[in-house]
């Protein structure tokens, strides 16, 4: 099962957990008249008084639910279901003003802080055990200007939101392959997509961003306005406050060619993969490759690609012939389509069908030691639910500089990623999580640094981040320690302080 179709789930679980609840009457609170106990950032417990916390909650708009309360499981409940998160208060946001009161009271009370906004993290980081979590999930308006080609999106807007609203105009810009991956964690950690290769990534996208800093300021960076902040936002991730909107310059798009390219994995998957990467060397910008060694609905092994041409329709045959011409393809879905449709735009349930466990890094080129090294991975170490697989980079991506923003990996060709799902409740999390890491081991020698959406483990981050931000990172410590010098926003791709 590939990663890009991990789309299904319960979309009564989203109805729950998407829409702002009405306030609970004070006498239907069980924290009404007791204290909570919370986790704090230097790992100790703490009780919450009560009176601090109905001094919050009358302060917001929005909701803040505790344990107990009706639509806290929904609330708490993350899109990954490998995490089960138990926070202490959960701050339902409904605007910038609500963010900034959550931010204040984490800070005052040094709070494990958690920010949820679309929800898609890998990680487990848009939840905490103990904490607060800072829940922008509602804040989800999307408004398109299509004379100026801009859009004012609201960070708990999710890819499907954001491409419908835009291609209602005629427009869009690059934005993920998963229609319900947050928008605002997409593109602070840099933010690819099927249009990545000819108009950059989300972040080189950017107009400006509206944002809450530790202190809870409310700021807009962008290239006029707390310009370094701006160049750390790209790329960056969510170290220096919470994201509350996010300003993007839009393209005339109209209807792309592509689908799926499956291929079965055969005893000539080697050759397959080979005559591939030949295949897409010096492909149009246009040309959007997604690679995929995953299994089937029935546990078959295949080779998928994901193909997007947004080039002339006219040219679209031609481009896409030296793919057709790799092998005799299973399935074959390659069509003119509207760009929604393949983005599969309507399509966001919340709620991932599979726990997921992955690690992922950069590299550069699809070269034979690295397709080898895959292909025995995959032949020596069976497995009934694994993908490995290639986003493509490069292009547009690659022509813009390593220092012009945060993100830095602008060499790549592709972010190659090793994945493995089960069903929960289950007991596959030992088995797969091992089958990963054991293939991370064997694959991670060939990489070039990593591309922080696609991180593994939470206590991996602060190594992996001076990997992944090179001749970065030293400027974003700085900007860390000036916007978040006690390291409040600590659950993500972390930039330590110091």
């Amino acid at each position: 099962m590939k990663r890009r179709t991990v789309l299904a789930g319960s979309i009564a679980a989203l109805v729950a957990s998407a829409l702002p609840s009405r306030r609970l009457p004070a006498a239907n609170q069980p924290d009404a008249g007791a204290e909570i106990a919370a986790t704090r950032l230097d790992g100790q417990t703490s009780s919450l008084k009560s009176s601090d916390i109905a001094e919050l909650r009358a302060a917001l708009r929005g909701e803040l639910i505790s344990a107990g309360q009706p639509g806290y499981d929904a609330a708490r409940r993350l899109w990954n279901p490998a995490f089960d998160r138990h926070p202490a208060l959960i701050a339902r946001c409904l605007g910038a003003g609500d963010v900034r009161h959550a931010v204040s009271f984490a800070a005052a009370h040094g709070l494990l802080t958690a920010v949820r906004a679309g929800g898609h993290s890998f990680a487990g980081q848009s939840g905490c055990d103990g904490g607060l979590v800072i829940d922008l999930s509602a804040m989800r308006a999307v408004e398109v200007d299509p004379i100026s080609k801009e859009a004012r999106v609201e960070a708990g807007a999710l890819l499907g939101d954001f491409d419908r609203e835009a291609q209602a105009f005629g427009l869009a810009t690059t934005a993920g392959v998963i229609a319900d991956t947050g928008v605002a964690g997409l593109t602070l950690g840099g933010g690819m997509g099927r249009l990545g290769r000819r108009f950059g990534l989300s972040c080189d996208n950017l107009s400006a961003v509206e944002l809450v800093t530790a202190d809870g300021r409310w700021l807009r960076a962008s290239a006029h306005e707390n310009a370094d902040l701006f160049w750390g936002l790209r790329g960056g991730g969510g170290n220096f406050g919470v994201a509350t909107s996010l300003i993007y310059r839009l393209h005339e798009l109209g209807q792309v060619y592509g689908g799926a390219l499956v291929y079965p994995y055969a005893a000539d998957a080697r050759q397959l993969l080979r005559r591939l990467a030949d295949a897409i060397a010096g492909a149009p910008d246009e040309l959007y490759v997604g690679i995929d060694c995953d299994t089937g609905e029935h546990g078959e092994r295949l080779v998928e690609l994901d193909v997007c041409y947004s080039g002339p329709l006219q040219e679209a045959e031609r481009v896409v012939a030296p793919l057709r011409r790799i092998g005799k393809p299973v399935k074959d879905q390659l069509a003119a389509q509207p760009y929604v449709k393949l983005q599969g735009s309507a399509d966001t349930p919340g709620v991932s069908p599979d726990a997921i466990y992955l690690k992922g890094g950069l590299v550069e080129g699809l070269k034979p030691a690295l397709i080898d090294a895959v292909v025995d991975y995959i032949d020596g170490n069976p497995s009934d639910s694994y993908d490995i697989g290639f986003q493509p980079v490069g292009g547009a991506i690659a022509r813009v500089a390593p220092h012009a923003t945060a993100y830095f990996g602008r060499a790549a060709s592709h972010d190659m990623y090793i994945t493995a799902f089960w069903k929960v409740p289950g007991k596959g999390a030992e088995r797969n999580t091992e089958w990963v890491r054991a293939g991370w081991k064997h694959l991670e020698p060939l990489t070039h640094g990593h591309y922080v959406n696609t991180a593994g483990e939470v206590h991996e981050h602060e190594n992996r981040a001076r990997v992944a931000y090179g001749d970065n990172y030293a400027r974003l410590v700085a900007l860390k320690k000036r916007y978040d010098p006690t390291n409040l926003f600590r659950l993500n791709f972390n930039i330590a302080p110091s």
